[in-house]
């Protein structure tokens, strides 16, 4: 079990090193005449942050509008891509011949560099969410196809000669059996591959997009407008550390039944 005090005092210090770590950058960037342009002050990322939000939700120059259209790729992009992977592998670690068939052409696509691909994507389906969603979906599948073909695989042997000793059906053995041992693999994929949405939506918007937090970037730049470029960055970092925490709240749901200290991992198995 984990100590509420304790993680209430790790919080708390996260917190002042974090402050501590913002107070020197100010500081530094002062007292040195570090250029603007180069490296803005704390101060001036957090008034761009404050012009980015204090905009109407339609307004086509605040972080509510582009970043809801980034937010709205990363989610179709993690579920969609996610989902096939998951389902390829399940179907593929049923199927040995299958996946020794596959198997070259997956090590072969996985090595293909995504960004190199995202512009023959955008030139075959535009400069709509369409593309960016596309990219997305080949950064989230294979994560979640590899972990979760070595997660079917890893089931304990002892436990399907148990249930086909009961006379289970391959359904049974599968829910009781073959899916639990793979859910740890699975959502660990899960968690790559909701981090590379990210990258792959701000990747897709570099590459051609008509909005998005990346075109922000990308107009940000153009106006050297540095602190406005590190303000998109850290609405980039929010979205991804709420969607990492939003699903390792349902991996512990899921997976209430593990354990979370390792050593007592290793005593059950």
């Amino acid at each position: 079990m984990t100590n509420p005090t304790s993680t209430r005092s790790t919080r708390f210090q996260a917190v002042v090193l974090l402050l501590a770590l913002l107070g020197g950058w100010e500081a530094a960037v002062r007292v040195f005449k570090v250029p603007k342009h180069l490296i803005p002050p704390v101060s001036d990322i957090a008034v761009a942050l404050w012009r980015g939000f204090y905009t109407s939700p339609l307004a086509k120059d605040g972080f509510w509008y582009h970043g809801g259209i980034t937010l709205a790729e990363i989610l179709l992009g993690f579920v969609i891509g996610s989902s096939v992977g998951l389902a390829v592998g399940m179907l593929v670690s049923q199927m040995p011949r299958l996946e020794a068939l596959l198997d070259p052409y997956v090590a072969a696509l996985q090595s293909v560099p995504k960004v190199a691909v995202a512009p023959i994507i955008v030139v075959w389906l535009g400069f709509g969410m369409g593309s960016k969603v596309a990219i997305i979906c080949l950064l989230t599948f294979f994560p979640v196809l590899v972990t979760s073909i070595a997660g079917f695989k890893a089931v304990d042997t002892d436990r399907i000669d148990l249930l086909r000793s009961l006379s289970a059906t391959p359904w049974q053995i599968f829910r009781k059996a073959k899916l639990p041992s793979a859910l740890p693999y699975i959502f660990a994929g899960l968690n790559m591959a909701i981090a590379f949405s990210v990258v792959g939506a701000v990747v897709g918007e570099f590459v051609g997009a008509q909005a998005g937090l990346g075109v922000m970037i990308l107009q940000m730049e153009a106006q050297m407008d540095t602190a406005g470029s590190f303000a998109v960055l850290i609405v980039l970092s929010v979205i991804g550390i709420v969607l990492t925490s939003l699903l390792r709240r349902i991996q512990m749901r899921v997976l209430h039944w593990m354990p979370t200290d390792p050593s007592q991992r290793n005593v059950n198995t």
